[in-house]
């Protein structure tokens, strides 16, 4: 396989997989400890907005919904998962996904973390860093958890992956 076409796959596979283990501890973090998962319904509408050229909303849930938010908010939900994931091979090369460590995805999982409190919660209203949500510190820690899972999920998905092509080789 080419390097380019690895370097894609891997990004695709990686990411999505990372995307979805953050969206296995929102599942359980709802269940368990009551904290409802984000909607991205609410991503979709800010991006369909931003697209009409609207960058900051005081409140981004009071704008009536625009067609389609649900699907492309959770598109835009995977597509920069894979996103993260490609800066991860892009910094630390293929090399990482014939032998994935934990390092790497934890600093690209924590530090991506970077976006919603610089872009995405600025734009949606909630100030830089969360801090014009209700409870600041706790939007905070929250969002840094997530990352941190995601990241964790970047390492998991990498050993998957892994796995899978060195049975395959088989």
């Amino acid at each position: 396989m080419g390097e380019m076409i690895e370097f894609l796959v891997g990004a695709a596979l990686i990411g999505s997989g990372a995307t979805a283990v953050i969206d296995g501890w929102a599942v359980l973090r709802a269940h368990v400890l009551g904290i409802p998962s984000l909607d991205y319904g609410l991503l979709g509408r800010w991006l369909i907005l931003l697209a009409r050229g609207q960058y900051r909303h005081l409140k981004i849930a009071a704008p009536d919904p625009a067609p389609r938010e649900r699907l492309i908010g959770w598109a835009a939900h995977y597509l920069i998962g894979i996103a993260f994931a490609a800066v991860l091979l892009a910094i630390w090369g293929l090399d990482w996904l014939h032998s994935p460590r934990v390092g790497p995805a934890l600093i690209v999982g924590i530090g991506s973390v970077a976006a919603p409190f610089l872009i995405m919660q600025p734009g949606m209203g909630l100030g830089i860093a969360a801090h014009r949500a209700p409870r600041p510190n706790v939007a905070r820690l929250n969002t840094l958890l997530t990352h941190a899972v995601f990241g964790v999920g970047l390492y998991v998905a990498g050993w998957v992956l892994r796995l899978v092509q060195w049975r395959g080789a088989d």
